[in-house]
């Protein structure tokens, strides 16, 4: 029965791991996928590796405090409660897969083992409330911080970073040898090509944070009841692997296409400022809701940029003019057209509907805030009517 048990645990497990895959792959290369910097394929390769390594470093150490910090009595994590937590886990995570939306798996797991905690009598609610309290500043940071770049600094960033994506690949093979070597697309500037690189790294540092971290989200329980955490990891990994390359397609639409126009500029400004909250926050031991953080920083980026319609002192052609309507500045000279979305000066702003969905942007956050809703709410409520049973 034991064993049985353990296999039906495994296999929760691994499923929550494909989840992972799916919610995590978004956030970390959507900037990267929107911008046309990478493929999807590449993506989720990336995404399967940096997130191995991030796993089986510092990974561990997540692993060993999730179920013993949150709750103040690890002896809650049975075989049959951890496979219950990652029922919760992994059918919340599904979900927001599901509707194509990247869920923060570290809310939905704590989430899930608080419901535990709540009706068992063991959760510690000063570890809990410290969470809570970084789990709603972080984003509003994110937000923030993107929003007034966006709305004040991007067009002159734009300018000193000079990445303008152009038609067609970034790299192609070069046949004329006797073995093929990769080169340059036909319309790629270096300067492209290195503000690609970039974004592409940092979305494998992203990837790396989320293995470091996440992969707790779907082994800890089980680490608890005495499962070796070295097999563990190399199946959670492998889960997380699967997720990214089939599931996660559609998050990777969401956060880099959907939800606003996103150049090689805009990609970068957001990789930078959602990383460095999520590694700040993981040195602190905090852990980081990067799902949530990269969102409002993508959403944040857009909104700025989209609403930069107040008046304000800027230089036009070497004369300083102030109190210049944004908006009677669109164009160079009377019937010129303003450049594409990206590749803006500082006097000319795109359309809003060109830069930010409300649409999108809204099921993103609403479906960011049911999916560990769901988690927490069914593992509070299964377990108060079990361990009246028990």
């Amino acid at each position: 029965m034991v064993e049985l048990l353990l296999l039906v645990g495994l296999a929760v497990a691994l499923f929550v791991g494909f989840n992972i895959g799916g919610a995590t792959t978004g956030p970390a290369f959507g900037p990267a996928v929107g911008s046309d910097a990478i493929s999807k394929t590449a993506a989720a390769a990336l995404m399967s590796l940096f997130f191995f390594v991030g796993a089986w470093t510092i990974g561990r150490r997540v692993v060993d405090t999730l179920g013993t910090e949150l709750v103040t009595d690890p002896g809650v994590f049975s075989i049959e409660s951890s496979i219950i937590v990652l029922f919760f886990i992994g059918g919340a995570l599904f979900v927001g897969n599901y509707y194509g939306v990247p869920a923060s798996t570290s809310m939905t797991a704590v989430g899930a083992i608080a419901g535990l905690g709540v009706a068992s009598g063991e959760l510690d609610w000063a570890v809990m409330g410290e969470i809570a309290i970084w789990w709603i500043v972080a984003p509003i940071v994110g937000f923030w911080v993107s929003g007034m770049i966006g709305r004040y600094l991007y067009p002159r960033i734009n300018r000193w970073v000079a990445i303008v994506s152009t038609p067609g690949p970034l790299t192609e093979l070069d046949r004329s040898g006797t073995v093929p070597r990769p080169r340059l697309g036909p319309n790629t500037t270096r300067r492209e090509f290195g503000g690609a690189v970039v974004v592409v790294a940092i979305g494998c540092l992203m990837a790396f944070s989320s293995g470091t971290s996440n992969i707790a989200n779907a082994i800890a329980p089980l680490v608890g009841v005495g499962v070796d955490i070295d097999l563990l990891i190399l199946l959670g990994c492998t889960a997380v692997a699967v997720g990214a390359f089939t599931i996660a397609r559609r998050t990777l639409d969401t956060l880099g296409n959907d939800i606003t126009d996103l150049p090689l500029t805009a990609a970068i400004i957001v990789a930078i400022v959602s990383s460095v909250i999520v590694v700040g926050l993981s040195a602190i031991g905090i852990p980081a809701s990067f799902v949530i953080i990269a969102t409002t920083s993508i959403v944040g980026l857009g909104w700025g940029r989209a609403t930069r319609t107040a008046t304000f002192v800027e230089v036009v052609r070497g004369e300083r003019t102030p109190n210049v309507s944004v908006g009677a500045l669109a164009a160079e000279e009377p019937g010129e057209e303003a450049p594409p979305i990206g590749e803006e000066e500082d006097h000319t702003i795109p359309a809003a509907s060109d830069l930010f969905d409300p649409t999108t942007t809204g099921r993103v956050i609403v479906m960011q805030n049911v999916v560990p809703i769901i988690s927490t709410v069914g593992a509070y409520a299964t377990f108060s009517v079990l361990f009246r049973v028990w």
